[in-house]
């Protein structure tokens, strides 16, 4: 069932986020707060028997800078704005390899397609980037960001 987070969300998202991304490019649970207190329409939780197995959070811009930090604070973040960036796609590693990221991905196209924004931007390590390619993003560039200490590429979808 996919749904939008509630601030209940926030302790079984940190944990999942923690358990699948590395190190520091893990948000933290303050920011985890933030965007779903901030934005929920762009916090998309997937369950599986009333317990979050995944997510998407996400923030809206007019322009994208894909390296700037603060916007992962939702610093900058516009509801109304055309363009979306994602955040975190996640899947918690006990539920990897069954196809729910391409249906949590597949849900939160179309909800943003319902939203009416135009483009969907996210940054990713490089051997994620011929799965975003499947999902129908497409390589622009690597990228300016060091988060997390890591090399990012980023990509883009038109809606």
């Amino acid at each position: 069932m996919f749904r939008n987070a509630r601030p209940t969300d926030v302790d079984s998202c940190f944990d999942i986020e923690t358990s699948a991304y590395e190190g520091d490019e893990a948000a933290t649970h303050e920011k985890i707060s933030k965007r779903i207190r901030i934005y929920p329409e762009g916090f998309l939780v997937l369950e599986i028997d009333s317990t979050v197995v995944g997510f998407i959070n996400c923030g809206c811009a007019d322009e994208v800078e894909m390296s700037d930090e603060d916007f992962k604070e939702l610093i900058g973040h516009d509801p109304d704005a055309p363009n979306v960036v994602i955040m975190s796609v996640v899947v918690d590693p006990a539920h990897q390899g069954r196809g729910l990221s391409r249906k949590l991905m597949d849900e939160f196209v179309e909800r943003m397609r319902q939203m009416g924004k135009a483009t969907i931007h996210l940054m990713c390590k490089e051997h994620h980037v011929p799965l975003y390619e499947k999902f129908g993003y497409r390589y622009l560039r690597p990228s300016a960001s060091d988060h997390g200490g890591m090399t990012w590429h980023e990509m883009s979808m038109t809606l």
